[in-house]
């Protein structure tokens, strides 16, 4: 049976400018069907009970002291508090195309008056309903407005630049006109931005945009606007680089490699931090370890989706249930892997060598210390998200995952596993000259063992 959820958001606007009053019409959280296979029944809790989303929440968390999970502990799956009460939020939005490049430039940016809201209150009634609406979600759902991009947009050569392309029906992939909370009409970003790219003509979801240069879009607004930056946050964005972007939100900005969101289910946690648990280890059964991690993920995005447009209203929990059914369902592109030389021995070299932290069906395995890692520990003793560990890399379509490790540092396979990246003579470092260090395992085989790995690990 197909269900109807209608919310109405009304918006009282106060004088002076000031941030509009926001009123919710209470919407029932009642479904009323009987649920059968597990997904089902994790779904309906989810969608229908606080007390299992804090549950869910509080296993899910890898650090419960850190900023992220201080924010939602004190905030999310409370019955009559925090985020529960914020309204809902169901937009009216468009894709950015290059139609509205003018109006964007002359300050007449508007939506179309019959634009009608995101999602139309229609619950799915089955698996690919419910993955096609998830996909509409994250192509489509403002995570917050962005006038940094919007200010690129401006110059389509410098959009180019920045990492920003067009499809065939000229819309930007991951940026879309909506109607803010105030009924102004913003540009906003959506999860297309960092986790769409361009493949075979089209772009293809859930693949890292590494040419996003973020980094250099924001100190371009503040360079040619009023806005001020402060200069120490200045000179860290200077260093970002292509295909990274701050995630944490704290002092450090710590940015990331943007990661492809190939099978997630498969890993152990989300994010190469290890912010959230995954794997339902309360479960034997795996369609219920694969149900709850969809709650897990279902909260991800919901809590992102509340904490990205500055708390001030709510997906409805429909929508990140879907969202978190898509991003479970997303594969690399598909290509025929030819056998070559040397790729099975490769294979036994790396059940030897690398089978011990990257053991899981998607190459990764459960977090490891990062002082055993190795590597740059910024990110993993962050005040914000960091657990103090960070998850083995997931290896599913590694060949087209340049640049490596979480911090974007390693240019090639090759040098992943070649000991002359922790000398201070290194030149191939992504981010300068100088010693790369961490993840010394491999680094110590011969040459012609090393070479295997690389072959066997290229065609996973």
């Amino acid at each position: 049976m197909t269900r109807v959820r209608l919310a109405s958001i009304v918006l009282l606007a106060t004088a002076c400018g000031r941030e509009p009053a926001i009123v919710a019409e209470p919407l029932p959280e009642e479904h009323g069907e009987v649920a059968s296979s597990p997904e089902e029944r994790e779904r309906e809790a989810y969608l229908d009970d606080p007390r299992v989303r804090r549950r869910v929440l509080e296993a899910s968390l890898g650090n419960p002291d850190n900023g992220y999970s201080r924010d939602r502990l004190a905030a999310y799956g409370l019955t009559d508090a925090g985020w529960e009460l914020l309204p809902l939020w169901n937009p009216r939005v468009v894709p950015m195309t290059r139609a509205m490049l003018p109006a964007l430039r002359s300050g007449q940016l508007q939506l179309p008056r019959a634009t009608q809201p995101l999602w139309d209150g229609v619950v799915p009634n089955d698996e690919d309903g419910w993955r096609e609406l998830g996909q509409r979600v994250f192509v489509s759902l403002p995570l917050r407005a962005d006038d940094s991009l919007a200010h690129a947009l401006r110059d389509e050569t410098r959009a180019s630049e920045l990492g920003l392309f067009t499809t065939s029906d000229g819309s930007y992939p991951g940026l879309v006109v909506f109607d803010d909370l105030d009924g102004t009409a913003r540009v906003g970003i959506t999860c297309a931005l960092c986790h769409s790219a361009p493949h075979d003509g089209r772009a293809f979801l859930g693949m890292a945009r590494r040419a996003l240069d973020y980094g250099r879009a924001r100190l371009q607004y503040h360079a040619e606007t009023a806005v001020p930056l402060d200069d120490a946050l200045a000179r860290r964005m200077a260093r970002w680089g292509r295909g990274r972007a701050d995630i944490t939100g704290d002092d450090d900005e710590d940015p990331v490699a943007i990661p492809d969101l190939w099978r997630l289910p498969e890993l152990t946690a989300l994010t190469q931090g290890a912010t959230l648990r995954l794997g339902g280890r309360e479960f034997s059964d795996p369609a219920e370890r694969h149900a709850r991690d969809l709650v897990v993920l279902a909260i991800r995005q919901e809590t992102q989706v509340i904490q990205a447009n500055g708390e001030r209203a709510r997906p409805p929990r429909e929508l990140a249930w879907a969202m978190a059914m898509f991003v479970a369902s997303l594969e690399p592109p598909t290509g025929p892997f030819a056998e070559v030389e040397g790729m099975r021995e490769g294979r036994a070299a790396f059940a030897r060598h690398c089978r011990r932290c990257h053991d899981g069906p998607a190459g990764s395995g459960p977090p490891v210390a990062a002082t055993l890692v190795g590597t740059d520990a910024a990110l993993a003793n962050s005040a914000a998200r960091g657990t103090g560990t960070y998850r083995p890399a997931p290896l599913v379509a590694v060949a087209a995952a340049a640049p490596y490790f979480h911090d974007g540092s390693v240019a090639t396979l090759e040098d992943v596993l070649d000991p002359e990246r922790m000398s201070p003579q290194f030149t191939r470092g992504v981010h300068g000259p100088g010693a790369v260090p961490g993840h010394a395992w491999g680094t110590q085989l011969p040459a012609e063992e090393r070479a295997a790995i690389i072959a066997y690990v290229r065609s996973l």
